[in-house]
């Protein structure tokens, strides 16, 4: 079972992601998945925290994740103790940093940087995160397939909006292609 947590803050679509990730694995792989949201306080900018599970098998374990595959970071901001905790060994961390290098006395695991929100620049004209990093975590985990994001993609958002997270996706994909399983700080 893969298990993946995901930190934002509100309005960064952090759920979404994490949703969007979990239709991927079930509706277009026909894997097993389970996506839920923590919140704290509900207002935006404040931290909130996604889950996602992936199996082949039927998933029981309902609770939050605490040991985890992958943690995906949309806002640097929130690099700490509690984002950094419960990484298993062999676990990577996706970071939506310019500077990855800087994350590495925090921790011993593999760190993957990759600058989402000059991508998500450029590509939606607006600093939304989200589905560059879903790109990034896909292309360095392997746990689905970029045409199944995609799909769900498609299946989820407006047409239009669908279409630029596509790709956007694809984007955050290709430049993080090459990290897959190398064992090294990356950025971009």
């Amino acid at each position: 079972m893969f298990e993946i947590r995901w930190h934002g803050r509100g309005g960064q679509g952090c759920f979404t992601v994490a949703r969007l990730l979990g239709m991927a694995a079930s509706v277009h792989e026909g894997k097993y998945s389970l996506a839920f949201p923590s919140f704290g306080p509900e207002r935006r900018g404040a931290p909130v925290l996604g889950f996602t599970r992936i199996s082949v098998t039927p998933i029981t374990d309902r609770s939050m994740v605490d040991q985890c595959d992958y943690v995906v970071i949309l806002d640097e901001t929130l690099v700490g103790p509690s984002s950094l905790a419960g990484i298993r060994d062999g676990g990577v961390l996706v970071i939506n940093t310019k500077v990855p290098e800087s994350y590495v006395p925090m921790t011993n695991r593999l760190i993957v940087g990759i600058d989402a929100t000059s991508i998500a620049m450029d590509v939606l004209g607006r600093p939304i995160t989200n589905t560059a990093m879903l790109g990034a975590l896909v292309a360095v985990s392997g746990v689905v397939s970029l045409s199944s994001v995609q799909k769900a993609l498609r299946q989820s958002m407006d047409p239009s909006m669908a279409e630029k997270n596509c790709t956007l996706v694809a984007k955050a994909y290709e430049l993080k292609k090459e990290d897959r399983f190398h064992g090294k700080t990356t950025g971009s």
